[in-house]
């Protein structure tokens, strides 16, 4: 089957799925689904249906890429739909066509695959821990967002729930600690504000809530800077964002030399995500001075690795 490049697929929003006894309903009804006879138990029903329009799929990657067109664009489409997606009931046969529940389970399932990027559910996390919450928020457009939070926060009490996100924002992806920091900051009043202000004298992630708050009284100190500059920028780039904002973040404006001298010391801050990043400048930066400052931060990023064992 067709790979996709999960690093050039920005991040999805969340989809829409009835239960697992309407989707297996569905399936059962689907005009090809004779050809099975779908057990009984709704779970293997659904992983049959999902083997075989994988089967189906793999033969024609027209097909593949038609459904992935669809699923990405989330927009109906005018014209003609493939008979076979049809037949497999994964899009829908009034004209514009959009696709069918099945037919986005199936493409999530697909996606899910071939990128290893997990698109979320509506109202999958309402029982995860705060580290998955905000892992899974990080798609969320603002709406959805504030719908999936508050089923999280039902049946927890909100002392407890900013407790247990400002515990994990230290140890979570530089996009999942974005969207705790703006959560905290904006959807849980006070209590969340002063959680944040309880971190801000954490060595780096202090910083990075200064940063991200416009806490003009906590900067960040000279050790620091590298870490919250390659923060920034990998939120950014786990977004899937253009490379040229990622390219911004760090340059904010400034002329090459001095962007070359900022580069420079993104290898001290001993930033997980600091090597892609420093290879995103390598591959787009313009400038040659930059690209070579990426490329002597980069080695020196190794020899440092090496030297800590």
């Amino acid at each position: 089957m067709t790979s996709f490049d999960d690093d050039t697929l920005p991040l999805q929003p969340p989809v829409r799925l009835p239960d697992k006894a309407t989707l297996a309903a569905a399936v059962r009804a689907a005009p090809l689904a004779d050809e099975l006879k779908p057990a009984d138990d709704d779970t293997e029903a659904l992983a049959t249906w999902a083997e075989h329009c994988r089967s189906r799929l793999a033969e024609d990657e027209g097909l593949l890429l038609e459904l992935v067109r669809l699923f990405l664009s989330r927009e109906p489409l005018r014209g003609e739909a493939s008979g076979t997606l049809t037949g497999l009931g994964l899009v829908r046969r009034a004209e514009p066509y959009t696709l069918s529940w099945l037919g986005l389970w199936v493409a999530r399932q697909i996606i899910a695959e071939t990128t290893g990027q997990e698109i979320p559910v509506m109202g999958s996390l309402a029982e995860a821990d705060a580290a998955a919450l905000l892992h899974g928020l990080r798609s969320y457009p603002e709406s959805e967002r504030a719908e999936e939070l508050a089923e999280w926060r039902e049946g927890r009490d909100d002392q407890a729930a900013v407790a247990e996100l400002a515990s994990v924002l230290a140890a979570v992806s530089p996009l999942s600690r974005a969207v705790g920091v703006e959560l905290l900051s904006t959807s849980f009043g006070g209590e969340g504000r002063q959680a944040l202000d309880r971190l801000l004298e954490e060595p780096k992630l202090g910083a990075v809530i200064a940063t991200r708050t416009g806490r003009e009284e906590r900067q960040a100190a000279p050790d620091e800077i590298a870490w919250v500059l390659v923060d920034m920028a990998a939120a950014l780039l786990e977004f899937g964002g253009e490379t040229g904002e990622v390219l911004e973040s760090i340059a904010m404006g400034m002329a090459a030399e001095e962007q070359a001298g900022t580069i420079a010391i993104l290898a001290f801050g001993d930033h997980p995500w600091t090597g892609r990043v420093l290879r995103v400048f390598i591959e787009h930066h313009s400038d040659e001075r930059v690209v070579a400052a990426a490329r002597k931060a980069l080695r020196r990023l190794r020899g440092l690795a090496d030297v800590r064992g």
